[in-house]
């Protein structure tokens, strides 16, 4: 099996947490592994793998790489980039043509989103081998969640008259349903031929490239566009294929559902019930949280008095609910949320908001994730920024210069050499170098330890934009 898991989407109803550069997939869980790791462990665990293909926004690759490498992969991984999301029927297109290239026609995919959690990974493993079996038959799979509720949240997939979804078989799928309204979805749980979509699918990869040229044929041709014009590099057992803005720009933005799925006479449905759930909101979040006597759901430091219902997420601080009910708290360091619970879907407006309003609030936290390592703003002010700046064993930051402001360096833990102009320095412990304004340099970790660091600015424009690059080790200048 050769497992492509596609990591787009901001996840913006999970704001405060979830952020463009710190997306949904990245959300740590009470094991301490995020939902992307999750995931990999899951596809690892169910059998054979072949390679891995990941598909996300190529601001994310080295984040993605980081998380990957916490885990040490022992098969190949292969990195698809885009400038920006397009959708999920070019995301799967472009990773089916990548390795028909590789691996030929008679290569099983099993496509997966980053983000959704399943609980019963036995139950997994046993569908996703009905699934390969089907797929290689020549049958377009997709997953069926058995439904619990009647959900108006979720597209639905109708199997065919007399498809048994409380089975394990795979069935036929007569059509795909959009979000119902409250009546139609509790027809469809009595009813008993609908599932819920879960957005995962098992292909051999000649039968969707050939069906997606039958239903599909400008997106094939675009999306073959623009892997021959893509950047590509290799390192030690991974591939990168960077997408072009320009030549991605013109593919159609479209879901594969709607592109494929939905028109072709070849796609059938293996109903599971894997204990899924693809955390869609804050109240999908505290569902999986156990309640206390006054239904109270609490991670992190909180009390509670007089409350009941309410979902609390405090993990740096302690927060205090006094008289509250059917409540969202969402503490972080620089946002809260607090949201009735009925209307934890609305979240997403305010982040619409916020980048409205070009507030990067909508886009980063305190701590912010780089190639290189992380910095965490820590105070910041008129004509004055602090930074704590901790820097990988072995890692470079580009060779920069900035037009508008200075700074101090203060090493706290590891060894720095530094570039400061026409000069080049070891920092130990306690020691420190002022970079003039204008000047050139460079911040490096040559030690074995992580290199912490507290930077001061001071200037008149403190922007992240003010940098000029002149050498990058990732391809940033």
């Amino acid at each position: 099996m050769n497992i492509v898991i596609v990591a787009g989407g901001a996840g913006s109803r999970l704001w405060p947490v979830s952020r463009e550069a710190n997306p949904k997939p990245f959300i740590k869980m009470e094991d301490g592994l995020s939902l992307l790791q999750k995931t990999f462990l899951r596809v690892k665990a169910a059998g054979s793998v072949e390679s891995l293909t990941t598909v996300t926004n190529r601001d994310l690759f080295f984040r993605t790489e980081d998380e990957y490498r916490e885990l040490s992969p022992s098969m190949p991984l292969h990195y698809l980039l885009e400038p920006f999301g397009r959708n999920t029927a070019p995301a799967v297109c472009a990773a089916a043509l990548e390795l028909q290239s590789r691996y030929g026609n008679d290569a099983l995919m099993l496509v997966l989103p980053a983000d959704h959690l399943v609980k019963n990974e036995d139950a997994f493993t046993q569908a996703v081998g009905q699934a390969a079996e089907a797929a290689a038959d020549g049958r377009l799979i997709t997953f069926g969640i058995q439904p619990t509720h009647a959900e108006t949240g979720f597209g639905y997939i109708e199997v065919v008259e007399g498809g048994n979804v409380s089975g394990t078989e795979v069935v036929e799928v007569a059509r795909f349903v959009e979000k119902p309204s409250r009546e139609l979805a509790e027809e469809y749980l009595i009813g008993g031929r609908h599932l819920w979509n879960a957005g995962m699918f098992c292909f051999r990869v000649g039968t969707l490239l050939d069906e997606l040229t039958q239903h599909a044929p400008d997106l094939v041709q675009s999306v073959s566009m623009a892997l021959e014009t893509a950047g590509r590099s290799e390192g030690e057992g991974h591939t990168v294929t960077r997408l072009l803005s320009e030549i991605f720009g013109v593919v159609e933005d479209d879901s594969i559902d709607y592109a494929l799925m939905e028109k072709s006479s070849r796609v059938s449905v293996v109903p599971c019930d894997l204990g899924w759930s693809d955390i869609g909101s804050w109240q999908a979040m505290a569902e999986l949280v156990e309640p206390d006597e006054a239904g109270n759901r609490i991670v992190g430091q909180a009390e509670v008095e007089g409350s009941s219902n309410t979902y609390i997420r405090s993990p740096h601080r302690l927060t205090a609910a006094v008289g509250v009910e059917n409540l969202v708290i969402v503490d972080t360091a620089d946002a809260l949320l607090v949201a009735h619970r009925d209307h934890s879907q609305d979240v997403k407006k305010i982040v619409q908001r916020l980048k409205a309003n070009g507030d990067e609030l909508h886009q980063h936290h305190v701590t912010v994730h780089r190639p290189w390592g992380t910095y965490t703003v820590l105070e910041e002010g008129e004509r004055f920024k602090m930074k704590r700046i901790e820097v990988k064993p072995k890692a470079t930051l580009s060779l920069q210069m900035h037009h508008h402001r200075s700074e101090h360096w203060i090493v706290v833990r590891g060894t720095a050499k530094v570039v400061n102009g026409e000069k080049e320095i070891l920092l130990r412990t306690n020691e420190s170098t002022y970079i003039p304004a204008g000047y050139k340099h460079r911040l490096e970790n040559p030690g074995i330890i992580p290199l912490v660091m507290i930077e001061v600015q001071s200037g008149e424009y403190l922007g992240e934009d003010d940098i000029v690059r002149f050498e990058d080790s990732y391809g940033r200048c």
